[in-house]
């Protein structure tokens, strides 16, 4: 029987955020602040140690701000990012490495783009069954296909397929950049189109998927929206913001990535784990098996 794959891919930059703000502080000998590092070899430790966990990439922004900046100028920043987290971005990437896990370390493009060109390029191959989006990010919710690739909530243990996505956003995974443009996303500085709501938004692009098909006049909508006038008008006032605000929420499935499907394959840790491991003072992770 032909071995049944699934793909997990990891947003690492969440997985670090999560882990600074969640696990405590801790010092390495040297000094430095390792705390978050050490609940992101832990938390992917646990992942790892699922049996269904055979191929894995981890993206990471290397660099935080991207190509989006360029567009505009609101768009997130690295400023105010507490720099003993920014510090510890380059020896996560190693830990990762030393897990024996592929690292997609992005600088023009974000984690979140080098996530879904991953989606895209390993859901084609037919030796793949799932790719797992492992995030609980809403931008990653526009890569969604059927059951085929679904996003993982690891913190609320919950997967999503394309029709969780409708049960939590009110649209279609492809109508998502549509919904990012109007209702906003403050995690990425995206300000959003003024009076749109998540559940007007969820009610109009139900019915036209996307922002180009609105129509101008709100007569032509046909759903039960409140405000329906002073929506259209905000839509009408603000459109090429909307459009721009779309561009921005849309995932790019263009990253280079040079791995083939088995360069993804988990073959377990490299010599350098119980190096890193002694240089964080994290040596009970070694001894729980990773």
């Amino acid at each position: 029987m032909a071995e049944r794959i699934h793909v997990h891919l990891v947003d690492g930059t969440y997985e670090l955020f999560r882990s600074y703000f969640g696990a405590p502080q801790v010092r390495a000998a040297d000094g430095r602040e390792v705390g978050a590092v050490r609940g992101l070899l832990a938390s992917l430790g646990a992942l790892l140690r699922d049996p269904h966990t055979t191929h894995v990439a981890v993206a990471f922004d290397t660099v935080i701000e991207s190509f989006r900046n360029d567009l505009f100028a609101g768009y997130k920043t690295g400023e105010g990012m507490p720099e003993d987290l920014w510090a510890q971005f380059p020896l996560a990437e190693r830990a990762v490495r030393a897990l024996g896990c592929v690292v997609w370390p992005m600088v023009e493009f974000e984690a979140d783009d080098g996530l879904a060109s991953g989606a895209a390029r390993f859901a084609a191959d037919p030796r793949v069954e799932r790719v797992y989006l492992c995030t609980p990010d809403k931008d990653l919710a526009q890569m969604v296909q059927a059951d085929r690739v679904v996003q993982f909530d690891r913190k609320q243990r919950k997967v999503f397929d394309a029709g969780g996505v409708r049960q939590k956003f009110g649209v279609d995974p492809e109508s998502i950049p549509d919904w990012l443009a109007l209702v906003g996303d403050q995690q990425d500085g995206i300000p959003g189109v003024p009076k749109w709501g998540a559940k007007s938004a969820a009610l109009v692009l139900s019915s036209f998927r996307h922002l180009d098909r609105i129509p101008q006049d709100p007569v032509a909508w046909q759903v039960p929206v409140r405000g329906a006038r002073a929506l259209a008008a905000s839509l009408a006032a603000h459109r090429e913001d909307a459009l721009l605000y779309r561009e921005l929420a849309t995932l790019r499935t263009d990253v280079p990535i040079t791995e083939e499907l088995e360069d993804l394959r988990v073959h377990g840790p490299s010599a350098d784990l119980p190096v890193l491991c002694s240089e964080i003072g994290f040596e009970r992770f070694l001894e729980r098996g990773g």
